[in-house]
Formats: C-alpha cells, sequence, structure tokens
C-alpha cells in the first residue's frame, strides 16, 4: 500500500487477510457497469473504490460490463464507459471482460444445479412469483412446479435455451427455502426468456441470466478475491455466497459500503434515462447532468473528482454529501490550473474622453497569480471598453465600490479611469458611460489615491463575442431522487444562455474543454460546440465557496 495506515473498512479488513494468507496475497477486485446508461457521479466513487484498493494492494482492477440484458444494452454506452473510466485516471489493462463471454459457463452450472435437485423451471408468471414470494412478516408459498423432476427440468430447460417458449412463460429458479426470512433466498429466478438481440452474441441466446446468478459466478470465473458492492447488495450476499457454495467454486468475499447520495442531484439511471428521453436536457452529457461526460463538458477535471471521492472515503453509514464539497474540490484543482482572463458578459460602453483617439496599449496581465510558470499575456487597452453593467450605478447605495457619477475606480491591470458622464437613451436606459484616466496609474504602480473597487473590462475594438451558458442545479430539492413528484423539483432557471458576450482576444484560438477563470466571475469551461468566431463557454462553477462557509459553521 502507499500508506502503512489502512485509509477506511474495507482496507483494513484487507490488510487483514493479507496478513492471514486468504487468497494467497492476491487482491483482484472488478468494477461491474450494465452498459445501459452512461456513467454518473456515483459510479466515480465505486471506480475510485474498485481501481484504488487494487492499486494500493498491488493488485489488478478488472473491467466487467454486466451485459445480460439485451432489451436496455447499447454498444454506445459500452465505449462511453471505457472512455469515462479511462478520462477519471484508471486502466484495466488486458483485463477486459463481458458476461456475456460467461453464457456457456453459467448455462452449464445451471444445468448442474438442477441435476443436484437445487434449480427448477417455473410456469409462473412474474406476478404470481411475486404474490408467491411472501413479505418480510409473511413466508412464502412454494410454487406447483417447484417439485417437478430433474429429467423434465433438464429437458424444459433445454427447450427454453432451443427457443420453444414465449417470453415470459417460463423462469429458472433456484431452490433454497421460501419460508427464509431473506426474500432473496426465496428460490430467486436465474434465468427468464427474452427473444431480443444482445449487442455482442447477437441471437445465439433466447434465455439471459438474471444479475444474482450472474455477477457472482462471473467474479469466480476471473479470480475475483473482493467484490465491492454497495449497501443495497448487503441482502443479497447470501445468495452470493449460496451461489458458489453450491456450486463448489472459487468464492469471492463480497463487501458492501454506502453508495454516494448528493444534493440536488438524481443518481437513478431509470430517471437519467427519461430526463433525456423526454428531452429535459439536451442528452446524457447535458452540462446539468451529473453523468461523467456531462461533468466533462461542464469542466470538471478528473481530479477534482478523485479528491472528492477520496474525501467522502469508504464507510457503511448512508450520508447525503453536499454538492458544495464537490465544487469546493473543483474550485481548489481549478484555481491552481485555470488561466485568468477578462470578459465581460452584460456589456455597457465607456468612452474615455482623455485617451488618445486610434491609440491601442498592450497592458501586461498575469495568467494565474498561483503560478508563475503561465506567464502573462497582454491585453489591448483602448479609448472605448466594455465593462459589467453591474458595474455601474447611477444613484448607488452605501459601500458601492464600483463606478458612478464623480467616482474612481481602478481598471484590471490598466489605469484608475473617473466617471465624469453619463449618456442615455429616449427611455432613459444607460448607453454609456464617459470618464478620464490618470495615465499615470498604468498597472501597478503606485499611487496615493485611495481607490477601493478594481474592474475587469475588454477593449471594445478587440473584444471577441461569445456565447455564455449559465449553468445552475437542475434540481432545487436537496433529495429529489426521494420524491414521487421528481420532475416537479427541476430548477426552471437551470439554464440561462448569454448570447451578446465578449472575452478579450487572447480567446481568439482557444480550443473545447480549455479552463478559464472569468475574472470576478467564475470558472468557465470551452464547450465542444465553441468554434473561432463562435465562441462559447459553459459557467463550472461561481467563485463563491459555499463549502468553505460549511466547514466553518461546522467548527
Amino acid at each position: 500500500m502507499n500508506s502503512t495506515e489502512p485509509q477506511d473498512f474495507i482496507r483494513e479488513r484487507i490488510a487483514e487477510d493479507l496478513q492471514n494468507g486468504r487468497f494467497g496475497g492476491k487482491v483482484i477486485t472488478r468494477f461491474p457497469p450494465e452498459p445501459n446508461g452512461y456513467l454518473h457521479i456515483g459510479h466515480a466513487k465505486a471506480i475510485s473504490a474498485d481501481f484504488g484498493i487494487a492499486r494500493d494492494f498491488g493488485g489488478h482492477c478488472n473491467l466487467r460490463f454486466d451485459d445480460t440484458n439485451p432489451t436496455k444494452e447499447e454498444q454506445e454506452y459500452v465505449d462511453m464507459i471505457e472512455h469515462d473510466i479511462r478520462w477519471l485516471g484508471y486502466d484495466w489493462g488486458d483485463n477486459l471482460f463481458f458476461a456475456s463471454d460467461y453464457f456457456e459457463q453459467l448455462y452449464q452450472w445451471a444445468v448442474q444445479l438442477i441435476k443436484d435437485g437445487k434449480a427448477y423451471v417455473d410456469d409462473l408468471s412474474a406476478d404470481e412469483i411475486r404474490e408467491y414470494r411472501g413479505t418480510l412478516t409473511e413466508p412464502g408459498r412454494e410454487s406447483p412446479y417447484r417439485n417437478r423432476s430433474v429429467e423434465e427440468n433438464l429437458d424444459l430447460f433445454a427447450r427454453m435455451r432451443a427457443g420453444e417458449f414465449p417470453d415470459g412463460s417460463r423462469v429458472l429458479r433456484a431452490k433454497i427455502d421460501m419460508a427464509s426470512g431473506n426474500l432473496n433466498l426465496r428460490d430467486p429466478v436465474m434465468y427468464r426468456i427474452r427473444h431480443a438481440t444482445h449487442h455482442r452474441t447477437g441471437d445465439a441466446w433466447c434465455i439471459y441470466p438474471m444479475y444474482d446468478w450472474a455477477h457472482g459466478q462471473s467474479d469466480s470465473i476471473e479470480g475475483v478475491t473482493y467484490s465491492l458492492c454497495s449497501m443495497e447488495y448487503e441482502d443479497h450476499r447470501p445468495l452470493y455466497d449460496w451461489f458458489c457454495d453450491q456450486l463448489g467454486i472459487h468464492h469471492p468475499q463480497q463487501i458492501e459500503f454506502a453508495r454516494l447520495n448528493l444534493t440536488n442531484t438524481v443518481m437513478s439511471k431509470r430517471k437519467l434515462l427519461q430526463l433525456v428521453n423526454e428531452g429535459i436536457v439536451a442528452g446524457w452529457d447535458d452540462p446539468r447532468m451529473p453523468t461523467l461526460s456531462g461533468l466533462r463538458r461542464r469542466g470538471y477535471t478528473p481530479e477534482a473528482i478523485r479528491d472528492f471521492c477520496d474525501r467522502v472515503g469508504l464507510a457503511k453509514k448512508q450520508n447525503l454529501i453536499e454538492l458544495a464539497l464537490l465544487e469546493h474540490c473543483l474550485r481548489e484543482d481549478l484555481n491552481k490550473r485555470a488561466r485568468r482572463v477578462m470578459a465581460v458578459l452584460r456589456p455597457l460602453k465607456v468612452m474615455i474622453e482623455n485617451y488618445p483617439a486610434g491609440q491601442v496599449e498592450e497592458l501586461d496581465a498575469v495568467n494565474n497569480p498561483e503560478d508563475d510558470a503561465q506567464g502573462t499575456r497582454k491585453a489591448p487597452f483602448t479609448r472605448e471598453l466594455w465593462i459589467e453593467q453591474s458595474d455601474f450605478m447611477e444613484n448607488p447605495p452605501k459601500k458601492f465600490f464600483r463606478l458612478s457619477p464623480g467616482t474612481e475606480v481602478r481598471l484590471r491591470w490598466a489605469y484608475i479611469i473617473k466617471c465624469v458622464g453619463v449618456d442615455k437613451d429616449a427611455e432613459g436606459n444607460v448607453t454609456q458611460i464617459r470618464c478620464t484616466y490618470d495615465p499615470a496609474t498604468r498597472g501597478a504602480q503606485p499611487t496615493d489615491r485611495k481607490v477601493k473597487g478594481t474592474l475587469h473590462w475588454v477593449s471594445a475594438q478587440h473584444a471577441l463575442p461569445a456565447e455564455i451558458r449559465l449553468y445552475d442545479t437542475l434540481f432545487l430539492a436537496p433529495k429529489p431522487d426521494e420524491d414521487e413528484n421528481w420532475k416537479q423539483k427541476i430548477n426552471p432557471n437551470s439554464l440561462e444562455v448569454v448570447k451578446h458576450a465578449y472575452v478579450e482576444p487572447s480567446l481568439a484560438e482557444t480550443q473545447p474543454l480549455t479552463h478559464y477563470q472569468f475574472e470576478r466571475t467564475g470558472y468557465f469551461t470551452v464547450d465542444p460546440d465553441s468554434k473561432p468566431g463562435a465562441l462559447v463557454f459553459n459557467r463550472t462553477v461561481s467563485l463563491k465557496d459555499a463549502w468553505g462557509k460549511i466547514e466553518k459553521q461546522a467548527e
């Protein structure tokens, strides 16, 4: 391990097993996504655990696709899952597998359980199986087909595979205990009939294994030592163990940990798919989505997400993590890497009356005060500038330290200017501010004049037009996943598109997914839609750090 002290209860368990010689000192984990949607931030925690623990103990992590439901799975999802895991900074090397690789072995093991009298073909419908299963307080009832002979079960199961029966007409069930206090042990379904084309096996199969049957046996085939999963599978562990024990095969250890729950976010792939299919969002990579592709497009970095997962850690107790913590991790990372630039989202013209007409000065601007290696750039300064509308008030309240008639402010990297007049249109709207400048105050030169306000700006002559997409949380409720009317909790203001913004000319050739800090405004990322002459930026996160306040309140 990288550290002498285990970081969590799972690492403590593995360290103890290694000391006792369990699994011959091997640590093999796996990440087993179903390719029925894009990965989201919750999966990032699982990926961090599966790959991180294997790395810490000198083992490896398999990537295995749980492709057992052909009606919901697509190659597109397989490709994007692989891309997202690599983007997060993890790699599976040669250890790429699919549950469909094991369909024949799983079938033969099912035949073995039938021969051992531990599995049978059931003709009950899905609704009848649910009815017969009982409740948490009442035992289940045995199916009238439970005591078929081994020979009849073998014949029916073979005919199920051959495609003789329609969907839903028969299933294969394990024969365990219909009176068990654990509902998962009440003769769980192992196979169902599904006449559907599989994205890898085509039409070779028309029966497909259920997750609980395929999962543990796939782990065993691959020699996995630790099957790490979320707490909802804790009640499934006795079934995982039962299958391995009945077959007499390699038996991995299943360990559960709390899944990630994040405020103002839904983690259900079913709900995320609904958002996409109903056009509530623009796609799986919409920057408001918690998918890794959506977070990437919004401007999140893999480093920030890994840091977030490390801070959340692994525990058994379920808790709700503040979105502010994820944003805090992002700010910390972007603060170090993002170049500072000036952008004006809602422009107001400034005319510097005593500045020479036609003159252009190239002022030195620091790219990142946190990183001297990023150097400086040139910012053109001219007689006409754009500033933010919110940086001027004709009748300001007290403690308004920006521009107003008769007041002075410093322009970032430039001069101190003073408002000497205001131009308005026929409706009384301010159209232009007239100012004077002091040529002795260029850049950071010392001055006796006390100026509290510093404004960002861009040259009206050189500024580049840009579209700015201001993203906010998609949900207003802190726990939308728990609300039956979850779609009613969608934030109607989760996206505002600013069409007529301006950015400084140094961004003319910027590339998609490049990060910037727009000074005094927030962190922004170049959207993939962006191109020279039609720049598009996504607001990644604001400059305000709510998590810092949460931490101080906790103290």
